[in-house]
């Protein structure tokens, strides 16, 4: 099955693109080749880019403290584990902690470093990091593997806080969702959403053999799915059979 999310405010869509730099940095970072090391010096140039917007550390400090609030709600609930709630409220707090500690923006500490900040301003620039360009840079490609895995770790460290909240956040966030099968007659699907309780994420799961592509539309009171096939024209075409899929609305 192949998952797609779609959200319906741009707070969870920051969220899902920062989510998304840090699974190809951690891909990137354990491998030897220095042409992996580069794309993931540029995924941290790209966090940095996401993540620089002034409120973003806030945003992610009140969702933590959100969801304490909402968990320390469900105590005394005979239905709820006590351990299982101190372990994930323990997290939380970690997280909070981790955080809250970082002076400044997310990844400031690493625009301080002038060599990195020289690559930053090349790598924007199709060729722009030959040697002739940054010819420290071409040197720091030759050093041994485990150098530049210490180097990668030493400047990924400021970053780690705010995946850790990114990731425990998302997490809660899906785990809060509760799939149900559906058909798009005709390959179209419209649904209202219930009225006084925001929605924050679809999660759309579809079968690849079918080899239909959603486009996804939505809003706090409606969400809309489209399903499309991709022709030998390499174009999107509307699909016009019934087709079933799973759907899961986070809230």
């Amino acid at each position: 099955m192949i998952l797609y999310e779609y959200p319906f405010n741009e707070r969870i869509r920051t969220y899902l693109r920062l989510e998304q730099l840090f699974r190809r940095l951690a891909e990137l970072m354990p491998r030897n080749h220095p042409l992996d090391h580069h794309y993931a010096i540029q995924t941290i140039f790209e966090i940095m880019d996401v993540a620089s917007r002034a409120d973003m550390k806030s945003d992610v400090l009140k969702d933590i403290d959100r969801q304490k609030l909402q968990l320390n709600s469900y105590r005394g609930n005979p239905a709820i584990s006590e351990k299982v709630l101190d372990g994930v409220i323990a997290q939380l707090d970690d997280c909070f902690t981790q955080l809250n500690q970082l002076s400044g923006k997310t990844g400031q500490s690493l625009t301080e470093n002038d060599w990195l900040m020289s690559i930053r301003s090349r790598i924007g620039i199709p060729g722009g990091t030959c040697e002739f360009d940054l010819p420290a840079y071409y040197d720091w490609q030759h050093h041994s593997v485990d150098q530049r895995h210490a180097d990668l770790q030493r400047w990924v460290a400021p970053l780690a806080p705010l995946a850790a909240s990114i990731g425990l956040l998302m997490k809660m966030l899906r785990d809060s969702g509760s799939a149900q099968k559906v058909v798009a007659p005709c390959g179209q699907f419209q649904q209202g959403l219930p009225q006084g309780r925001t929605f924050q994420l679809l999660r759309l799961r579809i079968d690849p053999s079918s080899g239909l592509i959603p486009e996804i539309s939505g809003n706090r009171l409606m969400l809309s799915v489209r399903l499309m096939r991709q022709g030998e024209d390499d174009r999107l075409h509307p699909a016009p059979e019934d087709a079933a899929f799973e759907l899961t609305l986070c809230a």
